[in-house]
């Protein structure tokens, strides 16, 4: 059955474990998808790749607590709590909304970008009532670049297995699948769930490889380390242009891979994109 990969896919390993920040308060993580659950006790939404931001009722912070230099327009009605979001544009435009949202001088480029709400970290309602919560809030700000991520349902494994080959062919990473009945968790939370047919991870730039071939004269992979020592290649998954400027040494990337070797080195490595340092997990 298909659906076995998803899960060999989605073993969650120290490799790609994301530490939880509290510079702004409490930070929900997700855990990995398990098959052996009641969907239908799950809202689930797309998951989102853009930025993940706090607003703290009065500035928006990255999941470090650096200031998001929004204009004034972009945040203006909005409320006076806390909401959990993604800055976002569209699917597979990573590096263009890091470029636009973690720049120190607002442009006009902001227009494109939207905050996608996610959570209320600070509401104590389940999550189906804080969903209905963050509609409320988002109908009496009247602002359009303030959103709600899109929830819906599903009762089998068949009919996950079928959103998740849509998501995934239309350039999307997977679901995010949440507990109607959960609390809002600091830290990595077992009722909040990730779907996706790869896993991903951030690696520190250790060195650039020459090129062979057609790629000579080019880099033509980096030598990276995880945050737990582990050092390994990442040769494909680049452009012309990134083999010609590839990312600086000493900045963080991120790649996905397919499971990892017995010495937990990741499987068919391949780059995504370079990880911001104000966004560094």
């Amino acid at each position: 059955m298909k659906f076995g990969c998803v899960l060999i896919l989605l073993v969650w390993l120290p490799l790609a474990a994301a530490q939880h920040q509290t510079a702004t308060g409490p930070v929900q993580l997700a855990t990995r998808y398990d098959a052996d659950i009641n969907l239908a006790s799950y809202l689930i939404s797309e998951k989102l790749d853009g930025i993940r931001a706090r607003w703290t009722g009065k500035q928006l912070l990255t999941r470090n607590g650096n200031i998001i230099h929004a204009p004034r327009w972009f945040t203006a009605n909005w409320p006076d709590t806390a909401m959990d979001g993604e800055l976002w544009t569209q699917r597979g435009d990573f590096e263009r909304i890091a470029s636009i949202v973690l720049s120190d001088s607002p442009d006009q480029r902001w227009q494109q970008v939207f905050m996608m709400l996610f959570d209320l970290p600070d509401n104590t309602a389940p999550f189906a009532r804080r969903v209905t919560t963050m509609q409320n809030l988002v109908k009496q700000a009247n602002n359009p670049q303030l959103l709600v991520i899109p929830q819906f349902t599903l009762n089998s494994q068949q009919a996950l297995e079928a959103k998740l080959d849509t998501i995934t062919a239309a350039g999307g990473e997977g679901v995010m699948l949440h507990h109607r009945e959960a609390l809002y968790q600091d830290g990595r939370s077992n009722h909040l769930l990730k779907a996706k047919r790869f896993s991903d991870a951030e690696a520190k730039v250790l060195a650039h490889l020459p090129g062979k071939g057609q790629f000579s004269g080019m880099m033509g992979s980096l030598l990276v380390q995880t945050s737990d020592g582990i050092q390994f290649k990442i040769g494909s998954g680049f452009s012309r242009k990134q083999r010609l400027q590839p990312p600086a040494i000493g900045s963080w990337v991120t790649f996905k891979y397919y499971g990892v070797t017995q010495k937990r080195i990741p499987r068919f490595a391949s780059f995504l994109h370079i990880r911001p340092a104000k966004d560094k997990p």
